[in-house]
């Protein structure tokens, strides 16, 4: 990701705003007109893709949009960064893509601060719960998780409900800081529901990760609006198609959502938040 050219061939022009110790998606924009600024994980970072969500939108409003997605990022990523907090506050508007509440550090573990996927430690309390598991075995928190509910799927929904519970928390922090200019925007191939995330067909490999509609309704009060992008069943079925990457990337690569995914998010958020900007001038 700190690469400027990624193995693929794709240029990602990584850059730094600041003092943040973040990585993003270049080319770095001016921040002293007028801006957008959108933040998220891989999916608005755009992996792999030449023409992300970001680019699209900016395309369609006419005004820049700046490009704050982290790969494998989470919430923790940007609450606990003031230059990142301070651009989104100062931003004409923010659009903050729902991650997931898998990366974030809680009571019972702890995540790397920028990559959030990483794991770094279990708590007294986690490991008091799940005293039969050796957590020196885990490098990423989705396959630790994966490992705690095959060992006990009782255990495991305390360890879910501290993540929600924890995520609500952690976004409302977020979201006070960025300020009332700010929209959530639900970009998955999951729909925004109360379903039970093991009753989704993904399961633990779902994205944004054990996040349900009831969850969004309570930071509804905090934003100018919640943008559901679901793709269509074409979107999805168009895969990797016009993704960049090289052979020992494709698994990656398929896991995420392509062009065409972007392309759909696009053509639903651009007028929305066209409508907003007018509101807002």
């Amino acid at each position: 990701m700190h690469d400027e050219l990624d193995e693929s061939g794709l240029h990602y022009a990584p850059c730094r705003y600041g003092l943040s110790r973040v990585f993003f998606r270049g080319p770095k924009r001016r921040l002293d007109k007028p801006y957008v600024a959108f933040i998220g994980g891989t999916d608005t970072f755009g992996k792999f893709i030449d023409r992300p969500l970001p680019a699209l939108v900016e395309r369609e409003i006419g005004q820049t949009c700046v490009n704050l997605g982290c790969v494998n990022g989470g919430v923790d990523a940007f609450v606990n960064d003031p230059t990142i907090m301070k651009t989104c506050h100062e931003s004409t508007l923010t659009v903050v893509q729902v991650m997931g509440a898998n990366y974030l550090s809680n009571r019972f573990y702890a995540v790397h601060p920028r990559r959030n996927d990483r794991f770094l430690r279990a708590s007294t309390v986690m490991q008091a719960i799940y005293s039969d598991v050796d957590f020196a075995d885990f490098t990423f928190t989705r396959h630790m998780l994966g490992v705690l509910h095959a060992r006990s799927p009782e255990r495991f929904d305390i360890v879910v409900s501290e993540l929600r519970q924890a995520w609500v928390a952690r976004m409302r922090n977020m979201l006070g800081q960025i300020g009332p200019r700010s929209v959530l925007l639900w970009f998955s191939r999951e729909g925004l529901s109360d379903d039970p995330w093991d009753a989704r067909s993904a399961g633990l490999a779902a994205d944004p990760l054990f996040v349900t509609a009831s969850m969004v309704d309570q930071l509804r009060p905090l934003v100018m609006d919640v943008i559901v992008c679901q793709p269509s069943a074409f979107a999805v079925a168009s895969g990797t198609k016009g993704m960049v990457f090289s052979p020992v990337q494709a698994k990656a690569a398929s896991e995420i959502m392509g062009p065409a995914c972007h392309q759909e998010a696009a053509a639903r958020l651009a007028p929305v938040l066209m409508s907003l900007l007018r509101k807002a001038a």
